[in-house]
């Protein structure tokens, strides 16, 4: 893996940056892992990618948030940790991946979901374990209104995530509204996703990467609007 093929599109390869390591972010339903999958097959990378069936709290967490938030927040941490260690030791130098998380995230959730004692352990845990892990060379966040996500939630029909509220979805989508307005420790691309496909339309997705692979530095905003 790691050859980057890309010859789905029209491009200079001798013009453009294409990052080595790519995190898509985002709030649930927005599409992070179809993305990632897709970008990793244009790129002929390796994915780095959250494996929520594995969470035995999950489904228990989205009947009832306040009972399950502690174990099923540290799970996660556990396991994105472990997943970037194995990065980590691998050739830290040439990491080729696209991933569906962002660790540096992993408080938001933390910050909704659990009580203010329950989020001092969680965050004497996330501080303990955190380590120099390898940042990415992007940062794709996804964002869409509520109302999208919700929309995209029910369609999708994963049976775990029927009893996800309307209210919890905005309380997310706020929180990483206001985390990625401070974000700045890498070069960042925030996508408005509310009127285009990623997942199948084929122009929407092409554009997207002519947009990213241009991006070397900063903050940027891609803003598309539907085809007429």
């Amino acid at each position: 893996m790691g050859q980057t093929v890309l010859s789905e599109f029209n491009l200079d390869l001798s013009t453009v940056s294409i990052p080595k390591y790519i995190a898509i972010e985002g709030p649930i339903g927005i599409g992070k892992t179809t993305l990632a999958k897709r970008l990793a097959s244009s790129f002929n990378y390796d994915t780095l990618l959250e494996d929520a069936e594995e969470n035995p709290f999950l489904e228990r967490f989205y009947q009832d948030r306040r009972s399950n938030a502690l174990p099923t927040q540290l799970f996660f941490l556990f396991q994105r940790i472990r997943k970037l260690e194995a990065l980590r030791q691998g050739d830290i130098f040439q990491p080729v991946r696209v991933s569906d998380f962002l660790i540096d995230k992993d408080p938001l959730f933390a910050r909704i979901t659990l009580d203010d004692n329950e989020f001092r352990l969680y965050q004497a845990v996330y501080e303990k374990i955190i380590t120099e892990l390898p940042k990415p060379d992007l940062v794709v966040y996804l964002q869409a209104p509520t109302e999208t996500l919700y929309e995209r939630v029910q369609m999708r029909g994963n049976a775990i995530e029927r009893g996800i509220e309307h209210r919890y979805l905005q309380q997310l989508n706020d929180a990483y509204t206001q985390f990625f307005y401070y974000y700045d420790d890498t070069p960042l691309l925030i996508v408005n996703t509310a009127a285009i496909n990623l997942a199948s339309g084929d122009r929407d997705y092409r554009n997207l990467v002519d947009y990213m692979l241009q991006i070397t530095s900063g903050r940027h905003y891609y803003n598309p609007q539907p085809m007429q």
